[in-house]
């Protein structure tokens, strides 16, 4: 009843207006930011893609709200950092009380499934009249937390699991997404229904999203795709070591992993038929199209199948490697392809944005840690200094420890909790996290510090504890 009452009270107060363009919105699984060709990437194929990054924005420093899936998920979803909903960890990762590992400290509790209380972007479009739409990867929370359950009309493929529970070729052994014909591919499969439902659509607008479960595991490739990065790998040249270290976890250097290089692109090659689809319906020059990551490249664990490099780490870590994220929009006729975009962004953001760009209102009490990057966009740069956080009180599978990060300007803090050690990077001069630079500007890193505890306290973000 709480959720109804709710919705029916936006609905009642949103500002509605002729000029309604649709949106697609493609969520990518575990891709990095050097995963894509217009990202620095020579070993990965995405024509696609990199056509679509050319028609609009890019952005050179967009941000996951979290090193890892869920919690970055509800972040687009409600427009609030996950330390404000305590939805800090993967959905399925363990409470403390499940603890088993051989660690320093106990995770914090977190909240398993996207609150309901949340008016989500999809509800709010709704509610603005849109018909709205998700295919694939969900992992925001069991049955009755769906995305049927969360302002989507439709739902192909969304459940609780954070990967595809029969891997990438039917049968599926999927709830929510019926089997195709043996061995038809997951990715190609998701872009066949989104596109369908998009050539259903006539006057109403529509807010698609497109959320793949590529590229995470497992790792699974079509054979030609596979044989095709086999024989491009076999060619590379010499160009050094291949693994590094992260802490105590083997790092993967360079992108020469055949099978990952197939899951791209086909990733690619699912964006490209929906994209040609809005262009053959008709529909192009009134959909806004939005492509991101929930989170870092996979390089220091389960396969270790990319690299991330310059970055440093990947998923699981808050180094730039585990939460930048490539990113960009496409809005006809309000943004000149070419553009590129330097100025910080993070995934709270995306919810005010799009609901600028759909002239719908805002609805500032639900996305408090947003801000809408129309600004930005149309070349007027931020409407306000912000700093970006980061809250991870847990131990990642791949090898990350609770930690927390401030970014303010280029300056970038982070607090690892097992050692109460402090880390400072300037990334401008040091995208790679190299140099800490903490005894340098030692008032700097307290005026972070005391800035990010003060955040903390803010969203009450709960925390890692010591075992006794």
């Amino acid at each position: 009843m709480k959720r109804l009452f709710l919705l029916v009270l936006f609905s009642s107060t949103v500002a509605f207006s002729a000029e309604k363009p649709n949106v697609v919105f493609f969520l990518i699984d575990d891709l990095g930011y050097m995963d894509l060709s217009c990202y620095g990437s020579t070993f990965y194929e995405t024509p696609n893609i990199d056509t679509l990054a050319k028609s609009g924005a890019r952005f050179t420093q967009a941000y996951a709200a979290c090193p890892v899936c869920s919690p970055t998920r509800a972040s687009i979803l409600t427009g609030k950092y996950p330390a404000r909903m305590d939805t800090t960890d993967w959905f399925g990762a363990g409470q403390p009380e499940e603890w088993r590992r051989d660690t320093k400290m106990l995770p914090a509790a977190y909240v398993e499934d996207m609150p309901l209380e949340e008016v989500t972007l999809a509800e709010t479009l709704k509610g603005a009249g849109y018909t709205t739409f998700f295919a694939g990867k969900w992992h925001l929370g069991r049955e009755g937390f769906h995305p049927e359950d969360q302002g989507f009309d439709i739902n192909k493929g969304g459940h609780h699991k954070g990967s595809p529970p029969g891997g990438y070729f039917s049968p599926y052994d999927n709830p929510k997404l019926d089997d195709g014909r043996d061995n038809e591919h997951l990715p190609t499969r998701l872009a066949n229904e989104t596109s369908q439902f998009i050539r259903e659509q006539n006057d109403k607008p529509f807010f698609a999203m497109l959320s793949f479960y590529s590229v995470h595991t497992p790792l699974q490739s079509r054979n030609d795709l596979k044989n095709k990065y086999e024989k491009k790998t076999a060619a590379l040249p010499d160009v050094g070591p291949i693994w590094g270290k992260e802490g105590a976890r083997k790092e993967r250097l360079v992108q020469n992993h055949a099978v990952y290089a197939g899951m791209v692109e086909a990733m690619d090659a699912a964006v490209g038929t929906v994209l040609q689809t809005l262009e053959d319906s008709g529909m192009s020059d009134n959909t806004i199209v939005i492509f991101t990551s929930d989170n870092g490249g996979l390089s220091t664990s389960e396969g270790h199948p990319t690299s991330n490099v310059p970055l440093r780490a990947g998923k699981g870590w808050l180094y730039e490697g585990g939460i930048r994220e490539p990113t960009m929009i496409r809005w006809p006729g309000k943004v000149a392809p070419n553009t590129i975009i330097d100025s910080p962004a993070i995934s709270t953001d995306f919810y005010p944005t799009i609901l600028e760009m759909t002239n719908t209102s805002l609805v500032s009490e639900q996305h408090l840690d947003g801000i809408s990057l129309v600004p930005q966009l149309l070349g007027a740069g931020s409407k306000e200094d912000r700093a970006l956080y980061w809250h991870y009180p847990h131990y990642g599978n791949q090898g990350g420890s609770p930690s927390a990060a401030i970014r303010e300007g280029p300056f970038k803090l982070i607090e690892f909790y097992e050692d109460d050690r402090i880390e400072l990077y300037d990334l401008d001069a040091d995208v790679e996290e190299g140099k800490n630079i903490t005894e340098e500007q030692p008032w700097l890193a307290r005026d972070l510090l005391k800035k990010l505890h003060a955040w903390q306290k803010d969203v009450d973000a709960k925390f890692a504890t010591a075992k006794e």
